[in-house]
């Protein structure tokens, strides 16, 4: 049986969304997109519009980029008609999301830089709002996604930009479906499956169509669940569980006074869940107000910069508890606050005539984390106090009787507390849909040095508190995480966090690493944080940032030796951070220790941004409690423990390394320094059930080994030797290859984060197998070198993967040393060394385009240096010669004013922020014409980028 083509697919798909309500209407390019949009807007708006009105609306519509287009569907556009009338167009109603027009058309074609024919679109009241990319059966669908990829760059943005106007994409290759929002900064780890309400994927395009396309769905889609992200300027849009579990908790807040929970699992994104449940609840006409709670003050921040990139100052943090009564008392629908604060505005008797009015009102309460240690109380206080309120709560791990602690209330439940749980969402689901990351766990009883000499760290099964105190076991500790910590973090491009088990034991361990620092063993980046003078004795506390008082007490003159002997310590270990970072912070109040805890998060949070530098990084935080809940960093992906974890503690920790981020993390790393492997067991069992430990952990080194050798096994078939790349005879040959190699790649780079990591295991050798990354990278150079001169190409729309391609680090300032060595060499040494530094440059991402003119140095400029200590400057000399060389001959071969064009790249190079066009078109002599425009402004885009990466990215450190 032949394999259904796409345009199979493409007609078997419109029929069927014809039979759901769509109009099949033929729309060949631009022109005709323009004249039914015309057509379309007048029914919609049950009005015409003249030549010259259109002409205005047009001029509208095609103002901003993808972000701000989105608000403008959104809002009305004001006119002075031609008879003087006041009229207000309308582009979407997003309140009766049924009253909007829906059609549907293929086959597109626009012309941009290149022409480009659209598979599926949907329109709705004229404007293409949904955007269809179909592969035929037994492709991967990720290659659709390229393809949307390549049309954001060649087209969508020509014809007015209506095609910028695209709130989702679907892609499809007919078996596997998958939908995600109009984001170019995205990578196919945010395209989403969507499921029924009890979780389970709808893959198939047909049945994907009838569930997700249907037009009511749809547009409420649109309408309520495609969010702005403020802080990044991008559109995102809910996954299936958390659009049901908003679903659940609105009709629960329409239909009933009943309360209930949310177990949506750590890392599933529940933030964003709770955001736009609060905003739909605060709107319904029975609801007085909306108060999020969260349980500690550093969550209170965090939640609020979220809440507030979700919708601009939705939200303001409550300083103390008079301004979050003042903020309960006026018109604020929403109102965030820690549920100490909550608590004492509800205690405080000096408060009880301010909230009175509010005891008979519907307030919705909800809960972040809902399962904490201080909620007992708080609960019973405010269903006492808020007669008529209704209480939510969401948690990633559950209290059941297993793993209940005792308290003043007995052995309480979120059931007990909550009662119904409205949706489930769990750790399984979400490591199944891939929006949570599998953990690669080994548990650390011995290990070995490069030396291959065994040292003994502990003996499994002891739990004795001298053994784990026993400053040799945490030398030896410490010592490991030094050998394996680049292995781990890709060579610090990734941070890692150290959980331990008490305040003493940190001290300790930060001593050890500091010293070791300071004899030149590591040159790791170590910051620690905790809460003196709260908590220090209790291993399985909750810690969080301490209000004043409480920093207050710990200062008193009162205070406990070990007191003031921690919180001294915190200082010097916060001094040595100041050193690092040229920062100024301290304990000597409250705000300063936020302060710090806030610089420490963004360190962390902030590595992910395109513009973070890498003399802002941070590689290892020590904590006891601090960070291990609640904390979510995606560049965090080592967690070391020496410390007791069990049940919901182990999982929310745990749960620090797993969130996804591109192609190079393919788990979160967890080294164990205790035998935790049966309270992992319990805690997996406890929160999905005991067949999903082999779903949730990866399987041992051996099995991945196995993975390894079959891709290399296919990988083989397709070119024997690395030569035969070279013998490639067609572009869908070279597909083969790159496909195949990609699948190794994939392999390798799960491999080298077990420490057995050993090439002597495997079927190819290390030089073989950067022998075929060369030619992997060759083919790279190949495509970028054909979309310059705008040839099309079959591999245009696969993505290399480049990020998985990782060695240590080397800069430029590492190809010196080698220089300097290669200058003293011996000449029966020297050809022997300079071809290894070629190699290394071929192999490397970065430095690959600085070959050709270090090469050129190599041959033309070292061989006349006769004091090794001025390769630097003559080579520095030579880049600076080289650089202003080639922005001339950019400048000259594009007619560009050389002061604005070199302002235009450091503006780039320093904020990360591509220019617009129009900032483009400023450095020009003479503004090209319309038809041109585009083409100019992506040709001069791309040789920018060129230069960027050649002259700039690399050459520091």
């Amino acid at each position: 049986m032949s394999k259904q083509s796409e345009l199979e697919l493409e007609n078997k798909l419109i029929a069927q969304l014809v039979k759901q309500g769509y109009e099949n209407i033929l729309i060949a390019d631009g022109d005709v997109l323009l004249a039914n949009l015309k057509n379309q807007l007048e029914r919609f708006n049950q009005t015409s519009f003249s030549d010259r009105e259109f002409e205005i609306i047009l001029n509208h519509l095609e103002k901003g980029n993808v972000f701000e287009k989105a608000k403008t569907l959104r809002d009305r556009l004001h006119i002075t008609r031609e008879n003087g009338d006041s009229f207000y167009v309308r582009f979407f109603d997003k309140e009766d999301w049924n009253t909007n027009l829906f059609q549907v058309t293929n086959q597109i074609t626009q012309e941009g830089t290149y022409k480009n024919r659209y598979d599926v679109t949907l329109l709705i009241n004229g404007l293409p709002l949904v955007q269809i990319e179909l592969k035929r059966r037994g492709l991967e669908i990720k290659e659709a996604f390229n393809q949307i990829n390549r049309y954001q760059r060649h087209s969508f943005w020509s014809n007015r930009g209506l095609f910028q106007y695209v709130q989702l994409f679907v892609i499809s290759n007919g078996v596997n479906t998958k939908y995600l929002a109009n984001n170019k900064l995205q990578s196919v780890k945010q395209t989403f499956f969507w499921a029924d309400v009890d979780n389970k994927n709808i893959t198939d395009l047909f049945a994907f169509a009838k569930a997700f396309l249907s037009t009511s769905h749809l547009a409420k889609m649109i309408a309520q669940y495609v969010v702005h992200n403020e802080t990044h300027k991008i559109l995102m849009v809910l996954r299936p569980y958390q659009y049901y579990a908003t679903e659940k908790l609105v009709h629960q807040v329409a239909t009933s006074n009943d309360n209930g929970y949310i177990w949506h699992t750590t890392g599933s994104g529940k933030t964003l869940t709770s955001f736009k449940a609060s905003q739909i609840i605060m709107d319904l006409p029975n609801v007085h107000k909306v108060v999020f709670v969260v349980d500690r003050k550093d969550l209170d921040y965090q939640t609020m910069l979220e809440f507030n990139s979700f919708k601009k100052d939705s939200v303001d943090v409550t300083d103390n508890t008079q301004s979050l009564v003042r903020q309960l008392t006026d018109d604020s629908k929403l109102v965030l606050t820690t549920i100490q604060k909550l608590n004492n505005a509800i205690s405080k008797v000096h408060y009880e005539k301010s909230l009175k009015h509010l005891q008979d009102k519907k307030v919705v309460f909800i809960f972040d984390e809902c399962h904490r240690s201080q909620f007992g109380d708080t609960h019973k206080k405010i269903t006492e106090y808020f007669t008529s309120s209704q209480l939510f709560g969401f948690t990633g791990t559950p209290i059941f009787k297993d793993n209940a602690a005792k308290n003043d209330l007995g052995k309480r439940t979120t059931k007990d507390l909550f009662g119904q749980c409205l949706h489930k969402y769990v750790i399984t689901d979400a490591i199944k849909d891939q929006n949570v990351l599998r953990f690669g766990i080994e548990y650390v009883g011995k290990y070995k040095r490069k030396s291959k000499t065994f040292i003994d760290i502990e003996v499994e099964d002891i739990d004795k508190a001298e053994v784990f105190k026993d400053p040799k076991r945490l030398e030896k500790i410490a010592d490991y995480i030094i050998a394996y910590h680049n292995q781990k973090t890709f060579s610090k491009e990734y941070s890692a966090l150290f959980a331990v088990s008490n305040i003493e034991t940190l001290i300790t361990y930060y001593d050890i690493f500091k010293r070791k620092k300071d004899e030149g063993e590591h040159d790791m980046r170590i910051a620690t944080i905790f809460s003196y003078g709260t908590n220090e004795d209790d291993e399985d506390a909750q810690d969080y940032l301490p209000d004043d008082d409480q920093l207050a007490m710990a200062a008193e003159p009162t205070a406990s030796y070990k007191t003031s002997h921690t919180r001294e310590k915190l200082d010097s270990y916060i001094s040595d951070y100041n050193a690092m970072f040229h920062t100024s912070f301290s304990t000597k109040d409250g705000q300063q220790f936020e302060n710090y805890f806030k610089d420490i998060s963004k360190r962390l949070k902030e590595r992910e941004k395109t513009t973070f530098q890498d003399k802002d990084r941070l590689d290892l935080v020590i904590v006891v409690n601090m960070m291990l809940t609640g904390f979510d960093a995606k560049r965090v992906n080592t967690l070391y423990v020496d410390k007791n974890l069990k049940y919901h503690g182990l999982i929310q920790a745990y749960s620090r390394t797993n969130r996804i981020l591109g192609e190079q993390k393919s788990q979160g790393n967890i080294l164990c320094f205790r035998n935790l492997k049966k309270a992992t067991d319990e805690a997996v069992t406890l929160f999905s059930n005991k067949d999903a430990i082999e779903e949730i952990i990866l399987p041992p080194y051996e099995s991945i080994a196995e993975k390894f050798d079959e891709a290399l096994k296919n990988l083989l078939e397709i070119v024997p030797t690395y030569q035969s790349v070279d013998d490639l005879m067609s572009e869908e040959d070279e597909l083969a290859f790159v496909m195949a190699f990609r699948r190794l790649l994939r392999a390798k780079n799960v491999l080298e984060s077990y420490t057995d990591f050993d090439w002597d295991d495997l079927g190819i050798d290390e030089q073989t197998f950067e022998d075929y990354k060369g030619k992997y990278l060759d083919l790279n150079d190949k495509v970028k070198n054909d979309r310059q001169v705008h040839k099309a190409s079959i591999l245009d729309d696969i993505d290399f993967e480049l990020e998985l391609i990782h060695r240590d680090k080397i800069n430029v300032a590492y190809i010196l040393q080698l220089l300097a060595q290669l200058k003293e060499s011996k000449s029966a040494d020297a050809t022997a060394q300079k071809k290894a530094i070629i190699d290394m440059l071929t192999g490397d991402v970065e430095l690959r385009s600085k070959r050709e003119l270090i090469e050129k140095f190599i041959e033309e400029n070292l061989p006349y240096i006769n004091d090794v200590d001025a390769i630097q400057d003559e080579f520095e000399r030579f880049w600076h010669e080289e650089r202003i060389m080639a922005l001339s001959k950019i400048c000259e071969e594009e007619n560009l004013d050389k002061k604005q064009f070199r302002a235009l790249i450091d503006s780039y190079t320093n904020y990360g922020r591509e220019p617009l066009r129009d900032d483009i078109f400023k450095c020009l002599d003479n503004r090209p014409s319309i038809l041109k425009a585009r083409e100019i402004g992506e040709r001069i885009l791309d040789k920018m980028k060129e230069f960027v990466e050649v002259f700039v990215q690399g050459m520091t450190g």
